[in-house]
């Protein structure tokens, strides 16, 4: 067999070593939420002109082979870099004695991703339900979806979802919140921001 000859045959198996591999695009299986890469964050404003930035530092999930996706928020976790506050937040307005924890709940359609390639990113929209402090209320928003890794996937809130705390019951939270610290106000709208990795 002369030389060129035998390099053809070598391209030849590597090209269709190459075909045979599996293109890493299957979805199938349990995701679970990563807690340490994963982020949900509010703000607040206060005094009608003083904006500040908190976080829940306990987060975890699923998202089952059917697509039912289930987030779990420690709102013990919350942190807002004063000690104080933290303790008046889980006290008052979150009363995490009988509200310990909230949940997003939703279900995907598996089939929106499955085509999806390492570094490929599509836009979904979504009808979520958010469960916080007793009561349930459904949420319309747009997530950004980016498969970072073969078993790695980040979801993301395109634009921030805006929670108003008299839907939830804790305008009496709010408002005890807002005396004891001796503001003029605190606004009930609240811009929530999320970013959470599954891992396979």
């Amino acid at each position: 067999m002369n030389f060129s000859l035998r390099i053809f045959i070598l391209a030849a198996t590597i090209f269709l070593a190459s075909c045979s591999e599996p293109s890493n695009t299957d979805l199938a299986g349990e995701w679970a939420v990563n807690g340490d890469e994963s982020h949900i964050a509010f703000v607040s404003i206060k005094s009608g002109t003083i904006v500040e930035a908190h976080s829940f530092q306990s987060i975890k999930g699923t998202v089952s082979p059917d697509g039912r996706a289930e987030i779990d928020i420690a709102l013990d976790s919350v942190e807002t870099r004063i000690d104080l506050r933290d303790e008046r937040m889980r006290e008052f307005l979150f009363e995490t004695d009988t509200h310990p924890n909230s949940t997003i709940t939703t279900q995907l359609d598996p089939t929106a991703f499955s085509t999806m390639g390492v570094g490929e990113s599509i836009t979904h929209p979504v009808l979520a339900t958010l469960n916080l402090h007793g009561e349930e209320v459904e949420i319309e928003t747009d997530l950004a979806v980016t498969r970072v890794g073969t078993d790695k996937m980040l979801v993301s809130t395109v634009t921030p979802i805006i929670i108003r705390a008299d839907d939830f019951g804790l305008g009496t939270g709010l408002e005890k919140l807002r005396e004891l610290a001796n503001l003029p106000s605190i606004t009930p709208e609240v811009p929530v921001t999320i970013s959470i990795v599954f891992t396979r």
